[in-house]
């Protein structure tokens, strides 16, 4: 097992999920949406900020039970972790889209159901394919 991850390796790990989103998610929205980039990029830029501060509590919580309860990163843990971690954005983001974009909370619900749909699977691999990374480089390091 890794050693436990450090608050600048949770921002860093963070900081790059909520960029990588933000540069699939923009122009797809934006056209998707048929809104101009930039109120588009603002939405999503407020939300990402919101996330990204979820994120690192969340993950940090998260990680914490999950040692607490003797648990291993298994497929069924990163499923659950990606539906709690997307329902809790979902209370926050939804009057913020209906806000910014000047729709009804039922069209920002749907808009954010959709990008739910794309946020459960980016979550779970995103997350997966981080602690690969971390995993190997973490023994070529104790190798080293």
């Amino acid at each position: 097992m890794s050693p436990q991850k450090s608050l600048k390796e949770r921002v860093a790990q963070a900081v790059g999920f909520e960029v990588l989103a933000m540069l699939i998610c923009t122009p797809l929205l934006a056209w998707l949406m048929d809104k101009p980039l930039v109120n588009m990029g603002a939405v999503t830029l407020g939300i990402a900020l919101i996330a990204l501060a979820w994120n690192v509590v969340f993950n940090s919580v998260f990680d914490r039970l999950l040692k607490r309860l003797a648990l291993s990163h298994s497929p069924w843990t990163r499923v659950l972790h990606a539906l709690l971690f997307e329902g809790g954005l979902v209370a926050v983001s939804v009057p913020l889209i209906a806000w910014w974009l000047q729709v009804s909370l039922w069209q920002a619900l749907l808009l954010d159901i959709g990008v739910l749909l794309f946020f459960l699977p980016y979550t779970y691999l995103y997350h997966w394919l981080y602690d690969l990374a971390r995993e190997r480089l973490m023994r070529l390091r104790m190798a080293n």
